[in-house]
């Protein structure tokens, strides 16, 4: 097991050195800091001043060990375009979004899993043929679509639910929570939906074809054999055995949820990660882009770890695998 967990986490070293390599490429290629900071009329001395006071005359691989020590205490220097720290603004934006990201991804789950099952369960029958169309759909139309429709439909037709911005939030340190107040969870259910559309037909789509696989394996089979309940077979035994895949993809969709809301943001203005990093393009803000694509990395890497420990829990016959080869 530590021999596991220390493999992981070199690669997950490996992993986020190659991403800050990426990111700090955008420092070289796409445009130059210092003629964004001082503007078009800024003169020859104004510009090497500048570039010395940033570092930017030392050599490429000085500048790139300064960006990675920068990097590992979550600094990544000022916003061209608003002229804060950037770490302050990922800060402010980033509950938002993992709360927007964790309210999808439990809809999705408890919507997705159940659908799944019972389409399994109950193939061939009118409500299995209805949910496995209207998984098609989900995975088919465009999330942007989907937002839109919904701001038609629920805010602009019967007004129930307002179409953009995060609501009332309460302040708890530095952290900011729409969860805790009535408004809050009034602004986020349209997003919420918007984004978790996608991820729930997946997730039943999975459920239902890992179930059917399970279904016809041996040991359930021996399970009817023995005279089980139904219940204690589907439930105690076949759903069990299909979580190793599931848990795999809801651990990995949680990632591309975080890194992917950017769409559902702009629709729904919701003031997360994924609006600031569309401004930050638009304004070729290169710090924050640098410093969004590392923290994604970052939570992909630290899921992918989570999920690869989970399986030792779900699953004892990689338990029971390590234990042989060793």
């Amino acid at each position: 097991m530590l021999a596991f967990i220390l493999r992981r986490l070199i690669q997950a070293v490996i992993v986020m050195v190659t991403v800050a390599f990426i990111a700090f490429m955008l420092f070289q290629y796409v445009g130059d800091p210092v003629v964004f900071l001082l503007g078009q009329d800024a003169t020859p001395e104004q510009i090497r001043e500048l570039r010395a006071q940033l570092g930017l005359d030392q050599p490429f691989i000085v500048q790139f060990w300064h960006f990675l020590v920068n990097a590992a205490q979550g600094e990544f220097g000022l916003s061209l375009r608003q002229g804060a720290k950037v770490s302050r603004l990922i800060a402010e934006r980033f509950p938002a979004t993992l709360e927007l990201a964790l309210v999808a991804a439990f809809l999705a789950l408890i919507v997705g899993v159940p659908m799944g099952v019972y389409a399994a369960l109950k193939r061939g029958t009118f409500t299995s043929q209805l949910f496995m169309t209207i998984s098609l759909l989900g995975v088919s139309l465009p999330t942007f679509l989907i937002g839109i429709l919904l701001i038609l439909v629920f805010s602009v037709t019967l007004g129930w639910f307002p179409s953009f911005g995060r609501g009332q939030v309460v302040q708890m340190g530095w952290w900011s929570s729409g969860l805790m107040t009535a408004k809050g969870w009034h602004h986020i259910t349209l997003p919420a939906i918007t984004l978790a559309i996608f991820q729930l037909t997946l997730i039943m789509r999975l459920v239902r074809a890992e179930m059917l696989e399970v279904l016809r394996t041996d040991y359930i089979k021996f399970a009817r054999a023995r005279g089980l309940s139904n219940r204690a077979i589907h439930f105690g035994h076949a759903l069990k055995n299909t979580l190793v895949p599931v848990l795999t993809i809801t651990g990995l969709q949680l990632g591309g949820l975080i890194a992917f809301a950017i769409i559902t943001e702009t629709v729904f203005q919701w003031p997360g990660m994924g609006l600031l990093f569309i401004q930050a393009v638009t304004f070729a803000d290169i710090p924050v882009m640098a410093a969004y694509l590392c923290l994604i990395a970052l939570i992909f890497v630290v899921i992918n770890l989570v999920v690869d420990l989970l399986y030792f829990v779900v699953d004892p016959r990689l338990r029971v695998g390590k234990a042989g080869g060793h």
